[in-house]
């Protein structure tokens, strides 16, 4: 590159160059293919292969996605879904917040508390806040509280998803440790339904046939285990019910069955649902679930992979809006 001398001001000038942006060191031509292979390639490969600094790829990587989804787009948006995944080790979470009808991530954040999640009901404005309908999110209290305080016409839909995986842990899971532990004299016995947590807690349609076998024996010989295994299975009727009144007519039956059945965990555990029936029968009204975004957390693990880790967390979040741009209108 020359540079050239101004003999009438002494201003010193550097001759501008068509594929070269000032005060860059990188290529047109550079850049855009570093920006092609960090879409199919982790970073440190990318590294092995151009020579590049990691930090340079990322910088080169996160302006591109800067342009593309940096601003925040909420145009017409009227439903939503809300959920958790965990951003580090030791308890550490981020909230993401996606389009249920154009399956586009809208905010990614740190953090699953009211605050954390407060900045994105401000930038949708209250406009947008008034267009919303419905929001689906598993039963935390802090969105709960905060899409109530900033859409109050909108109908918070609980998600079946996250209430089948919390019976699994708090009942089932509870009942089974329960039953091995009342086994302690029948070491045999003992040692089945210890190593029976993966038949009890998947769906039956997902079993092999042997596994199918080995889970019709174990609840033929165990009563308790057999009767939460049932209430698992029922309860997934009442999301699937087809109007509001039918799921609250299937709701009174699954309630009177986990309390007539003298079963603690399951007891307890039905009076805990109990205090979000609401937002379990819209589910009738808005057939929303959060299973979307488990998709989604799926595919923010494998963006981790890639990345070996993210050392930005504002990189992170642009990779995985990026990962879900949305159907077309």
């Amino acid at each position: 590159m020359r540079r050239l001398d101004c003999y009438h001001c002494g201003a010193r000038a550097a001759e501008r160059l068509s594929w070269l942006d000032a005060g860059e060191r990188i290529t047109h031509r550079l850049r855009a293919w570093v920006e092609a292979l960090v879409k199919i390639l982790p970073i440190a490969h990318v590294a092995q292969l151009t020579g590049l600094h990691w930090h340079t790829i990322e910088r080169i990587d996160q302006r591109r996605l800067q342009a593309q989804h940096g601003a925040f787009e909420a145009q017409g948006v009227r439903r939503l879904v809300m959920d958790e995944f965990a951003l580090h080790k030791g308890h550490r979470y981020a909230t993401v917040i996606m389009d249920a009808e154009r399956m586009r991530v809208l905010w990614v954040g740190e953090g699953n508390s009211r605050a954390a999640v407060r900045p994105f009901f401000q930038l949708l404005g209250k406009q947008g806040c008034q267009r919303i309908e419905a929001v689906a999110m598993d039963m935390n209290t802090a969105f709960d509280l905060e899409v109530r305080a900033h859409c109050p016409s909108a109908e918070v839909v609980y998600d079946l998803f996250h209430a089948v995986a919390r019976f699994g842990r708090d009942v089932v899971d509870r009942v089974r440790v329960d039953q091995a532990n009342a086994l302690r004299s029948a070491p045999a016995q003992r040692k089945v339904i210890k190593r029976s947590r993966w038949l009890l807690l998947r769906n039956r349609d997902n079993l092999g046939s042997e596994q199918a076998v080995k889970l019709d024996e174990l609840l033929a010989a165990n009563a308790p285990l057999a009767t939460v295994y049932l209430l698992k299975t029922a309860i997934k009727e009442i999301w699937f019910a087809p109007t509001v009144r039918e799921g609250a007519r299937r709701w009174k039956d699954w309630y009177r069955m986990a309390i007539d059945s003298g079963i603690a965990p399951a007891i307890a555990f039905a009076k805990r649902l109990r205090k979000y029936l609401r937002g379990i029968l819209a589910s009738a009204i808005f057939p929303l679930n959060t299973s979307v975004l488990e998709g989604v957390n799926n595919r923010i693990k494998v963006i981790k992979r890639m990345a070996y880790g993210f050392r930005d967390s504002a990189y992170f979040f642009l990779k995985i809006k990026d990962a879900f741009p949305g159907k077309a209108r």
